[in-house]
């Protein structure tokens, strides 16, 4: 048996968390591989909206769930939003399972993140301020702390050294550190810490892998988007994971052969949050007219998101470094009233035109001007739709034109925030 991948394709916010909810009842299990609880999935069903941070999207449908070991955890959300999904009356307990290799956000990657930020100034990346960045550092530089550690002997020594080295760094940076505050979320943290341990704490590589021999069904949920992947992305305004593909080999302990087939999901134009190069946004009318139809506020942070038209470029770029094979456009509602539709083939940089994703998009003198070819809209309530036969004709050439873009089919459109409003086309 092979696992399925489901990922973002652009700058996040693409809509996975329904897709999966969707997904989920044709899997027996649904794993989270990297990201932390900067990524937020929305899922709205029965007149509902849940916001899911750590937890994967699979937890409404009696699936069993799985933090892998790509993931890093704060417990302190996890603990909340655990706690608020019990409250509705799930339980949680007896679905979700954590991995002992996912690494601890701990209180002091919070505080390192802000002083980073602060000491980048005008070159701020933008973070959510969640501490992913300095949690994915130490890993990297073998210092960080994974919940498996939590059951040893000497973890509060283990704790107390990684705490003295972060305020170390964040003097170093110029910031300072309030004793008692620190104290405060030191103790607040070990409350969360005792609630996680509450909850199945195992070597998630051996369950997915034995689950694979045994025939079950796999579906790898990916976080934030391809074009934040932290190899592959607009570097260095990404995230501090692999978001593509391949990190779900990695997050999840799956050898490459075990993969079968990769959903790329995207939204019928573009947004992104936070700073970095956008070479599709719009800062007129149609803009402020995406954002506004389409909710365009940042499920975790409420940040506004900056929104243009669809980049065919970067999203030929994600097909080819994810492998995709089923394509899923999100958001299609948003665009019914534009009486035209942009879509940016080519880019324009220097004198030359190219329809390859380049090594950067913010390189002085070098920055891309999108081309566009102009589609007709479709000028209707795409929300009443229940199957693709009652898609208007200009509706239907949109999606084939990305289709033949791209490459790949689309096999899915979503025409509203509610998983009913989610209609397959193969």
């Amino acid at each position: 048996m092979k696992v399925d991948i489901l990922l973002g394709l652009q700058w996040g916010d693409e809509g996975k968390g329904k897709v999966v909810d969707v997904l989920t009842p044709r899997y027996d299990i649904v794993a989270r591989f990297q990201g932390g609880p900067n990524a937020g999935h929305t899922l709205e069903f029965d007149g509902h909206k849940v916001v899911l941070r750590s937890i994967p999207s699979g937890v409404f449908q009696g699936n069993i769930n799985i933090i892998g070991n790509g993931v890093v955890l704060d417990p302190v959300l996890f603990a909340g939003e655990a706690k608020d999904l019990e409250a509705t009356g799930l339980d949680l307990h007896r679905v979700l399972k954590v991995s002992r290799k996912a690494h601890l956000i701990l209180p002091t990657h919070r505080l390192l993140d802000a002083a980073n930020e602060a000491a980048k100034g005008k070159g701020k990346i933008g973070t959510t301020g969640k501490g992913i960045g300095p949690t994915y550092t130490d890993k990297i530089s073998r210092n960080g702390l994974r919940v498996g550690d939590l059951e040893a002997a000497d973890f509060d020594e283990r704790l107390a050294a990684a705490t003295a080295r972060h305020i170390d760094t964040i003097k170093a940076l110029g910031g300072s550190v309030d004793t008692d505050q620190l104290n405060s979320l030191i103790a607040t943290w070990k409350d969360a810490v005792a609630y996680l341990l509450t909850y199945d704490i195992i070597d998630t590589e051996h369950y997915i892998n034995h689950a694979l021999v045994e025939g079950k069904k796999v579906l790898c949920e990916g976080a934030q988007g391809t074009m934040l992947d932290v190899d592959f992305g607009s570097y260095p305004f990404v995230t501090s994971s692999n978001t593509v593909a391949a990190g779900a080999c990695t997050g999840l302990g799956i050898a490459p052969g075990r993969v079968g087939d990769v959903y790329g999901i995207f939204k019928a134009y573009c947004t992104r949050v936070g700073s970095g190069p956008f070479p599709t946004e719009l800062f007129d009318e149609d803009g402020k007219r995406m954002r506004d139809i389409g909710h365009e506020y940042g499920a975790v942070t409420g940040r506004e998101r900056r929104c243009g038209w669809i980049d065919l470029v970067a999203l030929r770029y994600a097909v080819m470094i994810n492998g995709v094979t089923r394509l899923i456009m999100m958001k299609s509602d948003v665009l019914d009233t534009f009486a035209t539709i942009k879509a940016c083939t080519a880019y324009r940089i220097g004198e030359s035109v190219t329809r390859d994703f380049p090594f950067s998009l913010d390189t002085p003198g070098n920055e891309p001007t999108p081309i566009y070819e102009e589609l007709p809209g479709w000028n209707c309530d795409l929300t009443q739709a229940t199957s693709p036969e009652q898609f208007p004709e200009a509706f239907k050439k949109y999606i084939a034109f990305i289709e033949k873009e791209l490459g790949v089919p689309v096999t899915i459109v979503s025409v509203g925030p509610d998983r009913t409003q989610t209609i397959e086309l193969s």
